[in-house]
């Protein structure tokens, strides 16, 4: 009756391993599925928000929701194609609240603005290699970054550097008292070419 009793509590504690695996392997299935409906889900959620109205010439590109607000409140495309030649509105890189006034700071700011203008560049079918011309209009003094206009140019430079790669695109930096937001340290501008 002992071995009887063993024989059982061994298959008992090899059905529980068996079962342990089987549901770890079920639940590792069941989560990279679910992680592949995410990735998915938000691929095709990111291309639902891109909205285009054709043009004389072109196309209003509108790459988010926000866009489209800005579009029917404010009466402005932040992106329009005309021909081959992609015009993005300005994208201010500024403080929100809470955030610090260093460089550190300036640099995650600018670093938001050259992704919400990945994201518009994207929308319309290019990238940062496609842009062909680049305006910065800059608050050298003002309340809202501590340092001083080189250290503004640096760290804005730097964090430009990252996005985009050689060959540069031409480049106009201009000073300025102050921007339509008010928290607005850099607004940036960019001129791209799209590929046929």
């Amino acid at each position: 009756m002992l071995d009887f009793r063993m024989t059982l509590f061994r298959l008992q504690t090899t059905l529980d391993k068996l079962a342990g695996a089987v549901t770890t392997a079920c639940l590792c299935m069941i989560a990279v599925f679910s992680i592949g409906l995410c990735a998915a889900k938000a691929q095709s959620s990111s291309a639902e928000k891109s909205i285009r109205i054709p043009t004389s010439g072109g196309e209003v590109v509108l790459a988010t929701a926000a866009d489209k607000r800005a579009y029917d409140e404010d009466h402005f495309a932040t992106a329009r194609r005309v021909g081959d030649t992609l015009y993005l509105a300005g994208v201010v890189a500024g403080r929100r609240d809470g955030e610090g006034k260093d460089t550190a700071a300036f640099k995650d700011q600018c670093r938001r603005a050259f992704r919400r203008i990945q994201t518009t560049l994207a929308a319309a079918g290019v990238n940062f290699d496609d842009v062909v011309m680049l305006n910065t209009f800059h608050v050298w003094e003002g309340p809202n970054f501590e340092g001083d206009r080189p250290a503004q140019f640096a760290a804005f430079s730097a964090v430009k550097d990252e996005f985009m790669k050689a060959p540069y695109p031409a480049w106009t930096a201009v000073g300025t008292t102050s921007l339509l937001p008010d928290k607005g340290i850099v607004e940036i501008q960019v001129i791209a070419h799209l590929k046929k």
